[in-house]
């Protein structure tokens, strides 16, 4: 009983020091609150215009890509359909105004226009893949290499071998078929040799596809007559 009358004075102080402690606690909170509340209520609602703005743009980019992918689709099925004039309409407007089918868009126009034997179209469309920026390098090397072959029976065959120069370097993924479309670009300048000898340099190309080697063994086999 003593024990516990000692004890109850330091209970009993210990629990108004706690309660003045948690005044203090309250009232230094009501003053904060009472001087940033305008603050902290604006952070709050920005907060939430930022959540809002992100999940609505998410929104608005997912219409836009099912937009894009269901434009895609109609220009195929009307590919399809034999419509190629005007799919390769819809795929120069799709490919025109980016987004994620703008590149397939662009080689399907110039397929497409080369198709229906419309080299200078195709030629026109694959140079402006080519120029297209933030396209990776292989698609726009595949695109170069694509228009010189649509271009070169009414292009100066000196201008198509400089821009197929880069795409004959070692290490290029279309070095064989630039080196094909070189020999016949110096064959219609006039140049058998040179022809002849990018044709054997082909031929020995253990990278290059067996189809390319095959056929420039061929074209020097019946060049060297």
């Amino acid at each position: 009983m003593v024990a516990a009358l000692d004890q109850a004075p330091g209970a009993f102080v210990s629990d108004i020091f706690r309660e003045i402690d948690e005044e203090l606690r309250r009232d230094n909170l009501l003053k904060l609150w009472t001087r940033y509340r305008w603050h902290l209520i604006g952070i709050v609602v920005l907060a939430l215009l930022i959540a809002g703005g992100f999940v609505a743009w998410r929104d608005h980019r997912a219409a836009q890509r099912r937009a894009e992918g269901a434009r895609y689709a109609s220009a195929l099925t009307m590919a399809r359909d034999g419509k190629e004039e005007d799919a390769a309409k819809l795929f120069g407007a799709i490919a025109q105004a980016g987004g994620g089918y703008s590149m397939l868009a662009g080689f399907e126009e110039a397929e497409l226009m080369a198709r229906r034997g419309d080299r200078k179209g195709a030629a026109a469309a694959y140079d402006r893949l080519a120029t297209t920026g933030g396209l990776d390098p292989d698609y726009r090397d595949l695109a170069v290499l694509l228009s010189v072959m649509h271009a070169l029976p009414d292009e100066d065959p000196k201008a198509a071998i400089e821009r197929l120069q880069a795409l004959t370097q070692s290490g290029n993924p279309w070095r064989g078929s630039a080196l094909d479309l070189t020999a016949a670009a110096k064959l219609k300048a006039g140049d058998r040799a040179g022809a002849v000898e990018l044709y054997k340099q082909l031929a020995d190309d253990l990278a290059a596809p067996q189809q390319l080697r095959a056929r420039a063994a061929e074209m020097t086999a019946a060049l060297a007559q």
